[in-house]
C-alpha cells in the first residue's frame, strides 16, 4: 500500500512550518479557540471521508485483482 505513504515536497513542508509558527505566535485566545474548533470539525470530516474511501477501495480491490 505505497499509495498510503505521505510524501511532502519541500514547499509543502515549509508552508506547514510557516502556519505552525503563526499559530504559536498568536496571543489572541478567541482566534485560537475559533481555529481550534474549525480544525477539530475539519479533522473529523476528513477522517470520516478517509475511512469511507479506504473501505470503498478495500471492497472493490478484490474485483480489480481478478480482472488482471
Amino acid at each position: 500500500m505505497d499509495w498510503m505513504i505521505i510524501e511532502q515536497t519541500l514547499e509543502e513542508e515549509l508552508q506547514l512550518e510557516k502556519t505552525v509558527r503563526e499559530i504559536k505566535s498568536c496571543s489572541n485566545k478567541e482566534i485560537l479557540v475559533e481555529h481550534c474548533v474549525a480544525m477539530i470539525q475539519q479533522n473529523w470530516h476528513l477522517a470520516k471521508m478517509l475511512r469511507q474511501a479506504v473501505n470503498h477501495i478495500a471492497s472493490i480491490e478484490p474485483s480489480l485483482t481478478l480482472d488482471n
